[in-house]
């Protein structure tokens, strides 16, 4: 049987069309959107701080500090009722989607500072002075371009869930149990025996993811314990639970609720027990929870010390 040319021609390339996308593979444009992240009473960092300043943006009164304390709580909440959505003081994807605003260049405004902050997640290093000029048109057209993202330098909602779902090495962090549960002096006490800390509480004080990762649950003398595997390799080994709250190899966010102090295991009394480990090799925790607690920067979990918190 003789085929006509022009069809092997045409086939031919339909083919050169296939192998190219498969060598090529798909754009950044393809690749899945970011959750919303959601923040909550405790958490900590640079997407508290812009979600304070689209508060503030929209008429919110509170200070912008990157830590959510009750000020936070009830600026959520104001702006929440306002807005037809549920007042529980929690900043979830509709909240989010209310909060963000379209931006271009030459806008001057508290959500600038929003958006200036959040691109600081992915080292542009920007002022955060609210005046979208050169530097901040340079940096949303490098942070787009780089995720196949369309719309030239506008930032509209899109962006914004890139911006604040995506770590880019900022992350999310939350501190291990509630800020008003224990005084500031008890986040640099340290370890009897090795890099660690133990956190004096009462049985059944909600215990939170320190940030985003997977878990794990760990057993023998640390009780009911729980690990969180981090996103970005770092283990995170919570012990001495009265009950858990998270299922083996669930996904959690910082801030998310994956337990409640006790006293199980080996143990003298009720406490948290924490552990940051990098590598396989345990890391002081002090320096990481004084920086969550004061709602400062994170030290990277690799920069904690490994000797100096033990007596």
């Amino acid at each position: 049987m003789r085929i006509p040319l022009r069809r092997v021609a045409g086939v031919l390339a339909a083919l050169a069309l296939t192998i190219a996308g498969v060598l090529t593979g798909p754009t950044a444009a393809q690749a899945a959107t970011p959750a919303w992240p959601t923040l909550s009473g405790g958490t900590s960092g640079p997407n508290v701080a812009s979600a304070q300043f689209l508060l503030r943006h929209h008429g919110g009164t509170l200070t912008v500090d990157g830590a959510f304390t009750a000020g936070t709580t009830t600026a959520v909440r104001t702006f929440q009722a306002a807005n037809g959505l549920t007042a529980d003081g929690v900043v979830g994807s509709l909240t989010w989607a209310r909060l963000v605003v379209t931006l271009d260049a030459g806008a001057n405004n508290n959500a600038v500072r929003a958006l200036q902050t959040a691109l600081n997640k992915y080292g542009y290093g920007l002022t955060v002075d609210g005046a979208w000029g050169a530097a901040t048109t340079n940096a949303v057209t490098s942070f787009k371009t780089a995720r196949g993202l369309t719309g030239g330098a506008t930032v509209g909602a899109t962006t914004w869930q890139w911006l604040l779902g995506d770590g880019g090495g900022g992350g999310t962090y939350a501190l291990v149990i509630g800020r008003s549960v224990l005084p500031r002096t008890e986040y640099d006490d340290p370890h009897h025996d090795y890099p660690a800390i133990d956190l004096p509480t009462n049985s059944g004080v909600t215990t939170y993811a320190i940030t985003a990762g997977t878990v794990g649950h760990a057993g023998g003398g640390c009780g009911y314990g729980i690990g969180i595997t981090a996103d970005d390799g770092t283990y995170y080994l919570y012990c001495h639970l009265s009950s858990r709250a998270v299922a083996d190899g669930a996904r959690v966010v910082a801030g998310q609720v994956i337990g409640y102090t006790g006293s199980t295991g080996n143990s003298t009394g009720p406490h948290l027990h924490l552990e940051v480990r990098v590598g396989g090799a345990n890391r002081c925790p002090q320096n990481l929870l004084l920086a969550l607690y004061d709602g400062s920067a994170v030290p990277a979990p690799a920069t904690l010390p490994s000797t100096g918190c033990t007596y």
